[in-house]
């Protein structure tokens, strides 16, 4: 199979008879090396089109809905690949290209960064599986090469699952006891010397949504829109929705968690989003724009209180700009101002075809590696002057059985994923199962 970048390049030359032009940036591209010829291919594919109708007539159909699907509408292989994702805008109110004279504005330039990474091998742990099964937990890190665990702080249904010291989220009742003495627990994590992350569910967000109508979603009509669950989530163009998620993450940071991770950090794919009225704001700002401009809002302040951020992305806006746009995720722009960036790359989550897959559940190392050698195409494109995140994906220690043509996920499988991040050149990895039943197996030893 080609390439999707050498791809892109091919079907650009074929679009356009530029003659001395294009000998010109191949010769270049030659003459400089890698770099060149991928900026080549970028200059190549850039032209006018009409985005918001192709957002529109993907806009009802959640990424997700592909996996199972002879036709993935943007499988990685189109015109609308990552050579126009590179180019989209970034925010007017925070420029980030590190070629600006002294004495402009570059982001954080007062930053003495302190702090010590890790190279983090976690597992997902759920809030209640903390409370009642820490000890079994906390057995397979230390017996393996694990050495981190993401645990629920705010749940996907908005609930903050300790006694948090935030008088709004105690106000709207969004605290809870499910974690019943976090500082002890963080005590215990950190004796064994688990880095520990804070999974902070960010815009789906049903308690704040229901509590704080003016902070919701809502349809033209004044509705509260609601997903295909029911749920309620709040409007990333309204500024108390980012106050109160940076609050949060404080309080994390505060209690000991070394990185606040945010996840649903992002619109939701859900039918009838296209109905929904996001206030004049929305006029000024893409959806790229308003989730980047949180995102940094987010790092100005949490970097300095010694902690690292991190997003949860879907592994398809690596290579697809229609994605991107949907969701408001710039694979990109984010990494300009993020420590590390997790794309969930599980292989039952994309299209048959992605890749020239044919079933991508069936070929965990291919669909792994393919994933992040775009992710490093894309993250070549900053500038080494500038913040760069940290590559961490996502991996898949789960059988997905509702996916037509799957594989039965065990030792080979999870281990296969691992190969193929070490492969595409990463040394970071987080493994998700819904349940906490992770493969054992699959994991080196102590």
């Amino acid at each position: 199979m080609e390439n999707i970048y050498y791809e892109g390049i091919r079907r650009s030359k074929r679009r356009r008879k530029k003659g001395p032009v294009i000998l010109i940036l191949l010769l270049l591209a030659a003459a400089i090396g890698f770099g060149g010829y991928k900026l080549a291919g970028m200059l190549l594919e850039k032209e006018d089109t009409d985005e918001s109708s192709a957002v529109q007539e993907v806009y009802d159909t959640p990424s997700a809905s592909w996996a199972n699907s002879d036709s993935n509408p943007d499988s990685g292989t189109g015109d609308d690949g990552i050579y126009k994702l590179w180019t989209e805008a970034t925010p007017t109110e925070a420029p980030v290209t590190s070629t600006v004279p002294d004495d402009e504005y570059v982001w954080m330039s007062d930053f003495v960064d302190t702090r010590e990474r890790v190279d983090v091998k976690g597992i997902y742990v759920s809030s209640a599986y903390i409370n009642k099964k820490l000890d079994d937990a906390l057995k397979l890190v230390d017996t393996t090469e694990l050495n981190a665990m993401v645990i629920d702080i705010k749940s996907d249904g908005g609930y903050i699952t300790y006694r948090m010291d935030y008088p709004l989220a105690r106000e709207i009742g969004a605290c809870t006891s499910t974690i019943s003495d976090i500082n002890a627990t963080v005590k215990k994590l950190k004796e064994h010397g688990v880095y520990l992350i804070a999974r902070i569910v960010s815009l789906k967000d049903p308690v704040l949504a229901e509590k704080k109508k003016e902070l919701a979603l809502k349809n033209k009509d004044g509705s509260i829109f609601r997903d295909s669950s029911g749920l309620a989530w709040v409007n990333p163009y309204e500024d108390e929705v980012w106050e109160y998620l940076t609050e949060i993450c404080k309080q994390c940071v505060e209690v000991g968690f070394d990185e606040v991770n945010l996840d649903y950090i992002r619109f939701s794919t859900d039918k009838g989003m296209n109905n929904v009225d996001f206030g004049p704001k929305a006029e000024e700002m893409t959806r790229i724009e308003v989730i980047t401009e949180g995102i940094r809002k987010i790092c100005e302040v949490i970097k300095p209180m010694g902690a690292f951020v991190s997003c949860d992305v879907y592994g398809a806006i690596i290579s697809s700009s229609t994605d991107a746009r949907i969701v408001g995720q710039s694979y990109f722009n984010m990494s300009k101002y993020l420590d590390y960036i997790c794309p969930m790359v599980y292989p039952s989550h994309y299209g048959n075809g992605y890749y020239g897959l044919d079933y991508p559940d069936t070929h965990p190392y291919e669909l792994v590696y393919h994933a992040l050698m775009d992710s490093q195409k894309v993250l070549y494109m900053i500038d080494p002057a500038e913040n760069k995140a940290i590559v961490r994906p996502w991996l898949q220690d789960f059988t997905a059985t509702w996916v037509s043509h799957h594989l039965n996920y065990g030792k080979d499988e999870v281990r296969a994923q691992i190969k193929g991040v070490y492969d595409a050149g990463y040394s970071e990895w987080l493994l998700w199962n819904a349940g906490i039943s992770y493969t054992g197996d699959a994991l080196n030893k102590e």
